[in-house]
């Protein structure tokens, strides 16, 4: 057992050395912007990814927000089970995230796609829907990346064949990001 678990932090950890920041860097950056230009940030995936988008979202409205006060704007687009189940029932279910999108979303806003695969079809069409709505587009992605990081503007592509840790890289990324934005919104609000 105790092997399983040190097989397991070693996978993760050598993907974590591995890795480009730069994307990360782009994300973080972008996100600063949205919160210095009121714009808003929309998240999606599907199960655990689903998961990681609604947590993330609380992060990013309390959790950036815990010493200046004000989070971003922030939405899961998982989150509302009625409008959900009415999307992909009246719709269907590839347009659960994209019709959302075209409701609530804007040019200028930032839209973040958790997924391990990146071919499930919802995310792929929220990915579209956002680019022709001029939204800044953003994914974390898994395995080989998918049609996602062909449509991505700023694909974040840790190429690991493991659902569990490209879930836990998710978080981590989400988590970098909203650390750096507390830090600098507590700088910015000494100055």
């Amino acid at each position: 057992m105790k092997q399983h678990f040190l097989n397991y932090s070693a996978r993760l950890q050598k993907v974590l050395e591995e890795s480009d920041w730069t994307c990360v860097e782009t994300l973080a950056s972008a996100l600063m912007d949205a919160w210095v230009n009121d714009r808003q940030v929309f998240l999606c995936g599907n199960g655990g990814s689903a998961g990681n988008a609604i947590h993330l979202a609380n992060d990013f409205l309390y959790g950036v927000a815990i010493n200046s006060g004000i989070g971003l704007k922030v939405e899961a687009l998982a989150a509302n089970s009625a409008v959900l189940t009415c999307l992909a029932n009246d719709l269907s279910y590839d347009q659960i995230y994209s019709s959302q999108l075209q409701v609530k979303a804007r040019s200028k806003d930032i839209l973040i796609v958790l997924s391990g695969s990146g071919n499930s079809s919802n995310v792929v069409r929220s990915l579209e829907i956002g680019a022709e709505l001029g939204m800044k587009t953003f994914a974390i992605l898994g395995f080989d990346g998918g049609k996602c990081k062909d449509l991505v503007q700023v694909p974040i592509h840790f190429p690991i064949d493991d659902m569990q840790i490209a879930e836990d890289l998710q978080l981590v990324i989400g988590h970098m990001c909203m650390q750096w934005l507390r830090s600098e919104l507590v700088k910015n609000q000494s100055l």
